[in-house]
């Protein structure tokens, strides 16, 4: 197990990792609050890289690291841009209907989302 210091490397180790053999990779996040830790793991069972922090500077580079890792386990890719192959936008007239509908949606129940609890009688 191999803790790597810099953000730049670990991600490209870990992605690079995943690519070269997407069945057998496992990625763990572990978080220890009470020591304010973060530990990202990612092992093909023969290859193990590890990165820790204390620093919260982490937190959005760990996010799109997850973004990114879920996309390739997804086999997803990211959306293109639909306006620059000419094709017209469906979704826009979608969200016009939506929106101009008369009735507005209500939550169901209580508000809180529990039963209210009766109050106990009074002792005389």
């Amino acid at each position: 197990m191999v803790y790597i210091a810099s953000w730049q490397e670990f991600q490209e180790a870990a992605e690079n990792l995943y690519t070269k053999s997407p069945n057998k990779a496992r990625y763990c996040v572990k978080w220890r609050s009470s020591e304010g830790k973060l530990v990202l793991k990612i092992t093909d069972d023969t290859t193990c890289i590890k990165f820790k922090t204390y620093s919260s500077i982490f937190l959005n580079r760990f996010e799109a690291l997850n973004l990114s890792l879920m996309q390739k386990m997804q086999n997803k890719r990211p959306t293109p841009i639909v306006h620059a192959l000419g094709v017209p936008d469906t979704t826009k007239d979608a969200d016009q209907t939506r929106s101009s509908s008369p009735f507005v949606a209500q939550p169901a129940g209580p508000a809180a989302g529990g039963v209210k609890k009766k109050k106990p009688k009074k002792k005389k």
